[in-house]
């Protein structure tokens, strides 16, 4: 099993945290996001996966993309560990949480955003900081708003062993944290944060512990 990966890309360190907590064994291929232009858009990593976007999973011939999709695969083909609840309520629940962050409020920092603001719209980086803090806020509140008033929020996100949400919200803390954003107003999320940090699968998974972290 392959995983084309970049340190620093959310959407793959929601997978890299999927593998590790069902103890699946991987092969890591780096795909740069900055260098040459972006690795990502090589002829030669677009015939693996023509959107040009990562992470992509291959796995006995077959190349998944999107990590929702790819930790759904990793959920129906490896059943230890499930990544979503045994009741239907709870597994729309995570799904909803993890979407929440996943495609609401990640896209909206995706690199290819941001590049698009300040090469064709013509934003200074300083207007582009303060999009990327809007949008972080804006998804951390809705995450805390959800998970802050419901009986169902345990130690994780649902319940007391990490979910697919967890997957989720561990990257966009960690964005939020990069950029400087002040995380006092999600008590909760945060809480939720810190006991995952303490958990050997998000410890390995984190973008410092990656082969190709500068």
């Amino acid at each position: 099993m392959k995983l084309y990966t970049y340190f620093r890309s959310s959407a793959a360190y929601r997978v890299r945290i999927a593998l590790n907590l069902k103890g699946i064994a991987y092969d890591a291929v780096p795909v740069h996001l900055l260098r040459n232009g972006g690795e990502q858009l090589s002829d030669a990593y677009r015939a693996v996966n023509p959107a040009a976007l990562l992470p992509a999973l291959e796995d006995d011939g077959n190349v998944i993309g999107q990590s929702l999709a790819i930790i759904e695969y990793l959920e129906e083909t490896h059943q230890q560990a499930p990544l979503l609840p045994q009741d239907p309520a709870g597994r729309a629940r995570v799904r909803a949480l993890a979407l929440s962050i996943a495609a609401d409020a990640h896209p909206l920092g995706n690199l290819r955003v941001l590049k698009y603001l300040v090469g064709q719209v013509g934003v200074t980086e300083e207007v582009k900081l303060g999009w990327q803090q809007h949008w972080l806020r804006s998804g951390l509140q809705t995450l805390e708003d959800l998970l802050a008033n419901d009986a169902r929020t345990g130690v994780y996100c649902h319940g007391d062993t990490p979910t697919l949400a967890d997957c989720c919200l561990v990257p966009q803390v960690f964005n939020a944290l990069r950029f400087n954003v002040d995380t006092a107003a999600y008590p909760t999320v945060m809480r939720i944060h810190a006991a995952c940090s303490e958990h050997p699968a998000f410890l390995r998974a984190h973008p410092s512990q990656q082969p190709d972290a500068e």
